[in-house]
């Protein structure tokens, strides 16, 4: 086990690089829990917590803008 007072030493581009393999697993666990995987809806929500602290976590600057894309405003037409 690591022990807290350990730092891990990573840069940006790695941050970005676990980033999008949680991404990937989270998606991947999402189809396994729909199809009745026993453990996946667990570990789906271990991973979804992980990238809600790497969100949390990041500079205000990097967060991207959300902009409804055509789908979304499809919704305000109907």
């Amino acid at each position: 086990m690591i022990d807290k007072s350990s730092r891990f030493d990573l840069n940006a581009k790695d941050v970005d690089l676990i980033e999008a393999a949680l991404e990937t697993q989270s998606k991947i666990l999402s189809l396994q829990a729909n199809a009745g995987g026993s453990g996946a809806r667990l570990r789906l929500n271990n991973v979804k917590r992980v990238l809600a602290k790497i969100e949390a976590q990041r500079p205000v600057s990097r967060k991207p803008c959300k902009k409804p894309g055509w789908l979304g405003l499809l919704g305000f037409a109907t």
